[in-house]
């Protein structure tokens, strides 16, 4: 148990809702009496009321929020000053001008705010979430001289691209070279991404931490009806169709004649709409697919919510070194809802289902009839199906769950303030 006089504080440039690692954190410190502030930026209307949910169910944080959503004149000057400071820091970065003032403005346009809040709540170690936050926990624990740590979800130089010439590769690289020496620690999404930083930074500390979830009680062990069609579901913040949507398209196409319902969770631009609606036309189905899409649903209601489904879809397609590396939560939420697992074949999930081979498949990304063989066995075989579940929901229930994995971050908070 930590002294009461310990306080941490926690740093996103985003909402809490999108940050849910963030708030795992925040949960487990608080829990283990640790005082908790939290500073975030919120721009998405939708999201400000989950992270009201958020706040509500957790009064011991306190916070700093800038609301970016508001349309008042003060607001529209102050972020059109804010972005116009950003794209110049940006070009000058391109252009090979390197500082703090550079780094820290291109990579987050509020970090001035977010610097003043951070600095203000006078914590005694400082953990940023998301590059954009990294600058902030170091500067703010050099002037406070104390400690401060980094949560690397992602392999975040290579998040979007893998080309060196890349502004985004340029930027997020030069702000890990820059930061990650000053930090006291690193934690990481996966155990690939963790050995990528190591690689890079020999001399840092690194430690793995999965992105699993609390055990949510509410959900019953699963069950199978023959009868009823196979149920697949698929998940993210928004649709989009970088992360291997039209794998199980195609694998629905080839088993057309097979009762199959395809759920998609998240928020669905008209741009992608239709988009998808010219994928699926071009498939030339026989008869039109069972898709049903459903809007976002606050976090801690989604696993309860995907338990109804059979398969849970893990489409990564790797088209980035982050991609391959990345463990996704996708599969942490779909064993604590009990459903069997499909996955492509990225480095990191070919090795979790290599070591955890009764959780479900993997198949060559890209690769549809892959996938479609795998849901083939599902359907003629519901005792596999079945099996596969039960082995997911027992997994995440003794093992691949925030309860167990919580311990690991809460020791190396402890080591950091020893």
């Amino acid at each position: 148990m930590a002294t009461a006089t310990k306080k941490i504080c926690l740093i996103t440039p985003g909402h809490l809702a999108s940050n849910p690692r963030l708030v795992k954190e925040a949960q487990a410190l608080a829990a283990n009496g640790y005082k908790v502030h939290l500073v975030c930026t919120r721009y998405v209307p939708y999201l400000i009321d989950f992270d009201a949910v958020i706040l509500k169910k957790n009064p011991d944080f306190t916070f700093d929020s800038l609301n970016r959503t508001s349309k008042s004149n003060g607001t529209k000057i102050r972020d059109h000053i804010a972005a116009t400071v950003q794209k110049l820091c940006a070009m000058l970065l391109l252009r090979g001008k390197k500082s703090d003032f550079i780094f820290c403005h291109a990579i987050n346009r509020y970090f001035s705010w977010q610097l003043k809040k951070t600095l203000a709540a006078k914590a005694d170690l400082y953990i940023a979430h998301n590059l954009a936050a990294l600058p902030v926990a170091v500067f703010a624990a050099k002037k406070n001289k104390v400690k401060c740590g980094f949560d690397a979800e992602d392999f975040h130089r290579n998040e979007t691209s893998n080309d060196a010439a890349n502004p985004d590769v340029i930027l997020k690289t030069g702000i890990e070279n820059r930061y990650f020496p000053q930090t006291n620690y690193l934690t990481a999404g996966s155990l690939p991404i963790a050995n990528l930083y190591q690689a890079l930074f020999p001399q840092q500390k690194i430690y793995p931490i999965l992105n699993v979830f609390p055990v949510v009680k509410e959900v019953s062990a699963p069950i199978t009806q023959p009868d009823q069609p196979l149920k697949l579901f698929w998940f993210s913040q928004s649709v989009g169709l970088n992360r291997g949507l039209q794998d199980v398209l195609k694998a629905i196409r080839l088993l057309e004649n097979e009762k199959i319902e395809l759920h998609i969770l998240g928020f669905l631009s008209s741009e992608i709409d239709l988009k998808l609606k010219e994928f699926i036309a071009s498939l030339k189905f026989g008869s039109k697919p069972n898709i049903l899409f459903h809007q976002p649903v606050y976090a801690d209601k989604l696993i309860a919510f995907a338990a109804q489904f059979d398969v849970g879809l893990a489409l990564e397609p790797a088209f980035c070194t982050n991609n391959d590396a990345a463990l996704s939560n996708k599969i942490f939420t779909y064993l604590q809802a009990g459903l069997a697992v499909a996955a492509t074949d990225t480095t990191a999930q070919k090795q979790f289902l290599n070591e955890n081979p009764a959780l479900g498949f993997c198949y060559e990304k890209g690769n549809g009839t892959g996938l479609a063989a795998i849901l083939k066995q599902f359907i003629d075989r519901p005792d596999v199906l079945l099996q596969t579940k039960q082995a997911a929901f027992n997994a995440a229930k003794n093992t691949f769950n925030w309860e167990t994995e919580s311990r690991k971050f809460l020791n190396v908070v402890a080591q950091t303030l020893a």
